[in-house]
């Protein structure tokens, strides 16, 4: 995974590879489907949800410059792979998961992970009453980032997500300046579609 999904596609912070070299993605997937634990795919999960590609969290943490005093929030946390890489990386993460399967999976999965706080809840919510945050990390592809996440934010803080375009996902990095986010594209990919971001629908006639 590191030398041919990671490296080839700009996954180069050290500390955000020797994460994900530590870090066995085996552990938050069904064990019906652990042999593709490792494939550059989404990997189909419980309710309809599904674990994103190794690539594509590698590149938004890459992009996303953690430190280790950031505080971090997972939305839309899953299973918490992506909340298991942080914990490696930033002071503290807390995951925000609304299926409550998935959230008893990530219980398990992160049991041994002392600056990880679970909380099961609407992901678009995400989690103000333990904010700010340095960093807030969007688990899956979505249509739009509500504005009360965007709120949690510390300032200068960073929204790291993968952006559903005119059908196109977009993997784009948001940064706090003069209490704006302005988001810069940073590469097209694949990405697990995450419920509950969807943009109103509206009806011509």
């Amino acid at each position: 995974m590191v030398a041919s999904q990671l490296r080839t596609t700009a996954v180069n912070d050290v500390r955000v590879i020797e994460a994900m070299g530590a870090v066995e993605r085996e552990r938050f997937v069904p064990a019906a489907r652990r042999a593709l634990a490792y494939v550059d795919t989404p990997v189909p999960l419980a309710g309809g949800r599904a674990l994103n590609p190794p690539m594509v969290v590698g590149r938004l943490l890459t992009e996303a410059n953690v430190v280790a005093t950031d505080k971090a929030l997972v939305v839309g946390a899953a299973t918490g792979y992506a909340a298991a890489l942080l914990a490696r990386l930033a002071a503290s993460v807390v995951a925000v998961e609304g299926d409550a399967a998935l959230v008893a999976e990530m219980r398990i999965a992160l049991a041994d992970a002392a600056n990880v706080t679970v909380v099961e809840g609407p992901a678009a919510a995400g989690a103000a009453d333990k904010g700010p945050y340095d960093l807030i990390l969007i688990d899956g592809a979505v249509e739009q980032i509500p504005d009360a996440l965007v709120a949690q934010l510390a300032p200068g803080g960073r929204i790291a997500a993968p952006m559903i375009d005119d059908g196109v996902t977009r993997l784009v990095i948001g940064r706090v300046a003069g209490g704006a986010v302005s988001f810069q594209r940073v590469t097209d990919a694949e990405a697990a579609v995450l419920p509950g971001f969807e943009r109103p629908r509206t009806f011509s006639f």
